[in-house]
């Protein structure tokens, strides 16, 4: 017999709040890495400068595999909705056999030219030997992070975001302790290890994440992770929402990456500026990402059992929710707005460079907060190749020419943040425009 899913403000804010929570982890390994690092005595400005160009990189390759999570979460909600559970409960084990599996390959063939990768990004000198050291140990945290974040999809697709939020804070506690303890030292116990030191701290955070998980996982739900032949029958359709995902994470990163790669070519200065600048701007996504997956749990269960008004009412509660904590985060951006930069570094160059455009960072979150919550939705749904075309177009046909025609006219910094808030509008407005004309009509039948 199917329970009715009620869309009010205790249920929605029961998935948010831990969800905003756990959502925050892996960006805030990057940021703590980010803030620690900036401070290192010695070549700090170089440290910071390496540790940004490999957070990028590493968060694509996260990206890229890990849209297995948003693929679980939509099947397993969608088929929690039609109350038919037990059809998919082989699946998880085996999508992330395969996810993992993949993930080592990639682990094992970027491993041994780091250097040559890191080249691509414009690094050289100190900045190179440093993005290559610390890399070679945060890599090996890949593997680890893509089966915690599986785990997450599954609990998401449950319904549950607690325990990913327990996982997750516990992470990030252990990773902000590890961190001050190892790049800093501990006088006549340990010799400071500085950038080296934070690539440690965030593999062993990983590491302790990802076995909570699993502990979690068996003994709180009934989800086993035991491989199991035949393959189930969603398998394909799991690989081919997860494919197109693959391809608009892709799209996604290639704007990352260039945004890397062009303050790089500006300087050192610029870098680090930038550096600090996307740790915000991602810690401030993942923030808002709380109610995207409230609404990415929701969605795929008011889908399942055919509920288009509690589908039409979540949307505009979600949507309400998160602009108010976007306002609120833009708000105190402001209020701190110089405490902030210093939090990252002390360097004036640095600082100087970053506060020219922060105040761009501050107003996309508006902007964000729409783009971040229907995205989840539909990825809740299940619509990842509607996803995966919108993120084409913003990408190739928004971002990329708004970032060279800034370069030709010497805007700087600004080229890249301009850039960013164009991307986020070209795909935030045309999901809501297919919201809108998929289920208005819906309504008058249901």
């Amino acid at each position: 017999m199917k329970t009715k899913l009620k869309v009010e403000f205790i249920s929605i804010n029961r998935l948010a709040i831990p969800a905003t929570i756990s959502g925050i982890a892996e960006p805030l390994l990057s940021i703590t890495d980010t803030a620690v690092v900036g401070n290192i005595p010695i070549d700090g400005l170089e440290s910071l400068a390496a540790a940004g160009i490999v957070g990028s990189f590493l968060s694509m390759l996260i990206w890229v595999l890990g849209q297995t999570r948003s693929a679980i979460s939509a099947i397993i909600s969608q088929y929690l909705g039609a109350n038919k559970l037990n059809e998919v409960r082989d699946l998880p084990a085996q999508a992330i056999f395969l996810n993992i599996t993949l993930s080592l390959v990639i682990l094992l063939s970027t491993f041994f030219i780091a250097e040559d990768i890191f080249r691509l990004f414009e690094a050289k000198g100190k900045i190179l030997s440093y993005a290559v050291d610390y890399y070679k140990i945060r890599v090996w945290g890949f593997p680890l992070t893509l089966f915690t974040f599986a785990v997450f999809g599954i609990f998401r697709g449950l319904q549950n975001t607690f325990y990913p939020m327990l996982v997750a804070i516990i992470g990030a506690v252990l990773n902000i302790v590890l961190d001050f303890i190892l790049v800093y030292g501990v006088e006549d116990v340990l010799p400071p290890m500085y950038l080296k030191g934070a690539a440690w701290a965030s593999l062993i955070a990983q590491a302790i994440m990802a076995l909570l998980a699993f502990i979690l996982l068996k003994v709180k739900s009934n989800i086993s992770l035991k491989l199991t032949l035949p393959f189930n029958k969603e398998l394909p359709q799991l690989i081919y929402m997860s494919l197109n995902l693959f391809v608009r994470t892709l799209a996604l990163n290639l704007a990352l990456m260039l945004a890397v790669r062009e303050a790089t070519s500006l300087g050192d200065r610029y870098i680090g500026a930038h550096t600090i600048a996307i740790n915000l701007w991602l810690f401030s996504a993942f923030f808002i990402d709380g109610y995207s997956a409230a609404g990415n749990s929701m969605a795929g269960r008011l889908l399942g059992s055919k509920d288009y008004q509690g589908l039409w009412s979540l949307a505009k509660k979600v949507n309400v929710y998160g602009s108010v904590v976007s306002l609120v985060l833009l708000f105190f951006g402001f209020v701190f707005y110089n405490q902030l930069g210093r939090l990252f570094s002390q360097e004036s160059e640095v600082l100087t460079a970053f506060y020219q455009v922060f105040y761009l960072v501050l107003l996309a979150l508006p902007i964000n907060t729409i783009a971040f919550l229907f995205d989840g939705i539909f990825k809740g749904m299940g619509k990842m190749k509607f996803l995966r075309n919108v993120l084409l177009i913003a990408t190739l046909l928004g971002f990329i020419p708004t970032l060279y025609i800034g370069k030709y006219l010497n805007l700087g910094l600004h080229a890249i943040w301009i850039a960013f808030i164009v991307w986020m509008v070209l795909r935030g407005a045309p999901l809501v425009i297919k919201f809108r004309n998929t289920f208005k009509p819906l309504l008058k039948e249901s």
